[in-house]
């Protein structure tokens, strides 16, 4: 074999080695460009998990503070409003003492008016007149019931008198029906002793 030969096979195997270096690069480069490209992604994807998951931590921190500023407002309010009962509930006690005040002051005056008026009649004036009239009624009452016992004894002895006249008048009756009958007698026996003969004496002609 001549040394061309080996020159040519040397080259040839240097082409070889060559294309096999490139051809190996080549892919690993292509491997290390689809491995970065699928690590981009994925780190795309986790930042875009990220940020989503940031977002809805600062969505939950603007609720929590959102809630408790209302907390606050409502506890503000609620002292407000307490404060505030407090203010009207001392107003009103304020106001409950004056018009307490007020009343009597009108009462006192109104009694010092009483005692000066001449026509306004006084409490004792006023008892004396009660009693009085009580007297009255309960005497007015007495002779009420006087009237009524005397009218009940009264009409017990009208009854009485009209049970006696009725018994009186039953009398009468039974004697009256008494003489009647001794006449209707009288008459029947006259009767009978008028229709039958007289008898005779025969020796002075007179009627026996």
């Amino acid at each position: 074999m001549d040394t061309s030969t080996i020159i040519w096979i040397i080259v040839g195997i240097v082409v070889v080695i060559a294309i096999i270096v490139v051809v190996v690069l080549m892919t690993s480069r292509r491997r290390r460009e689809a491995h970065l490209e699928s690590e981009r992604r994925k780190a795309e994807e986790l930042r875009r998990d990220a940020y989503e998951t940031d977002v809805s931590r600062r969505e939950r921190e603007a609720d929590a503070a959102t809630a408790a500023a209302a907390a606050k407002q409502a506890e503000a309010d609620a002292m407000q409003a307490k404060l505030e009962a407090e203010r009207l509930e001392r107003e009103s006690a304020a106001h409950q003492a004056d018009a307490q005040q007020l009343r009597a002051q009108t009462d006192e005056r109104m009694r010092k008016a009483d005692e000066v008026d001449p026509d306004v009649v006084r409490d004792e004036d006023a008892a004396r007149a009660e009693t009085a009239e009580a007297r009255a009624d309960d005497g007015t009452a007495m002779t009420d019931e006087h009237v009524a016992a005397r009218d009940d004894r009264t009409a017990l002895h009208d009854d009485r008198r009209a049970a006696a006249d009725d018994r009186d008048a039953g009398s009468d009756e039974r004697a009256a029906a008494e003489r009647e009958q001794a006449a209707r007698d009288e008459r029947t026996t006259l009767d009978a002793q008028a229709a039958s003969p007289e008898p005779r004496n025969t020796e002075s002609g007179r009627h026996i």
